[in-house]
């Protein structure tokens, strides 16, 4: 281990000398250039035209809370959430316990009724016959004849309550009133119940539509029977023709837009509260569009990079957009129609840095010849 002390010895000095000359190379270096990534552009879109989307929920036209005329306690529901049902299927019962004792004491009351009747038409004909012989008074016959039309009367009063109380036994069952499915259940056995508590809510299959909300400010673009397209979140790609069938009188007090409904032709009610997409295509539009992917934000506003052709050198620009369509953006200011921007990769960007245009092809552009 000795001998490697003085051949350590000998290299100090040649070490001492290269490395000044190390430090004096590396102090000369220049820094490394900036690398110039590739960026798709393209220019903005020009049409006449734009398509707006807006989101739903699809809804039955006619959706109905069913409840009992009369009140009671909930004996029996017969349905549950999601079948289907039909006209007069019966959906949930009352304790008819009470009902029927009321039928039986109205019925009760008209047979003694109908017993007063037969007695007072008896007396009145046997009066009618002494009075024709002179036996009795004029006023004597008319009394027993008021007595037989007072009887007469409590009979058909009776009549007309027996009708009435039976009427309110039948209302303990309740019955779909047309074809449809139940979407909501809003009591539960046992469950004491006032007369006009919903109970059931059944929605119809054969009308449906789309609940959307307009914009406050551009509710007076939209108008009833102006044309659309429903597409189905979970049905991508299949839009069924519909149009606007009724816009609210006023804005929502919270959320200050206009609830519309749309309504189109679609079988089943497995449509029914799935979330939809609507398209409207609108005329007249800003004539510069560009795609989604091309927009970027600063301090909570859209921006687009442009290019610059001569140096080839991006800046981000605010601009102010319309509504959001499928794939694209209408531009109302802030961006020619002869302008460069970047339509990919928005977020890598940075203020000032250079790119190398290419196109959809990845073929390299000349933006100054162009």
């Amino acid at each position: 281990m000795r001998p490697a002390r003085p051949r350590l010895a000998r290299l100090l000095p040649s070490l001492t000398l290269s490395l000044p000359l190390l430090l004096a190379a590396c102090a000369g270096e220049e820094p490394a250039p900036e690398a110039v990534r590739p960026a798709m552009v393209a220019r903005p879109l020009q049409d006449g035209t734009r398509v707006e989307v807006f989101p739903g929920v699809v809804r039955a036209r006619w959706e109905s809370p069913l409840a009992f005329r009369v009140p009671g306690k909930l004996a029996r529901r017969a349905v549950e959430v999601g079948e289907r049902v039909r006209a007069g299927q019966v959906l949930a019962e009352l304790d008819a316990e009470d009902a029927a004792l009321q039928v039986a004491a109205v019925r009760a009351q008209r047979l003694a009724a109908q017993a007063d009747l037969e007695l007072a038409a008896s007396e009145r004909d046997r009066h009618r016959a002494m009075f024709e012989r002179g036996l009795i008074s004029e006023s004597a016959f008319q009394a027993r004849q008021t007595q037989f039309d007072a009887a007469r009367a409590r009979l058909e009063q009776l009549d007309a309550q027996l009708a009435a109380t039976r009427n309110q036994a039948g209302y303990t069952t309740l019955s779909a009133d047309h074809d449809g499915v139940v979407t909501a259940l809003h009591a539960e056995v046992g469950q004491v119940l006032a007369a006009g508590q919903a109970v059931v809510t059944v929605a119809r299959e054969d009308a449906l539509e789309v609940l959307i909300s307009l914009p406050e400010q551009r509710r007076a673009e939209f108008a009833a029977g102006d044309d659309a397209a429903v597409e189905l979140w979970a049905r991508e790609g299949e839009r069924v023709p519909g149009a606007i069938r009724e816009i609210a009188p006023e804005a929502d007090p919270q959320t200050r837009t206009y609830a519309a409904r749309v309504a189109f032709e679609a079988a089943g009610a497995s449509w029914l509260g799935q979330t939809a997409r609507v398209y409207f295509l609108r005329q007249g539009g800003s004539g510069l569009s560009v795609p989604l992917s091309a927009l970027h934000a600063e301090a909570g506003q859209p921006a687009l990079w442009v290019v610059d052709p001569a140096t080839r050198r991006v800046s981000l620009r605010p601009v102010q957009i319309g509504p959001y369509a499928e794939t694209s953006v209408p531009v109302l200011s802030g961006l020619g129609p002869g302008e460069w921007i970047v339509t990919a990769g928005v977020h890598l960007l940075r203020e000032g840095q250079a790119i190398v245009p290419i196109d959809r092809d990845n073929r390299r552009l000349d933006l100054a010849q162009r």
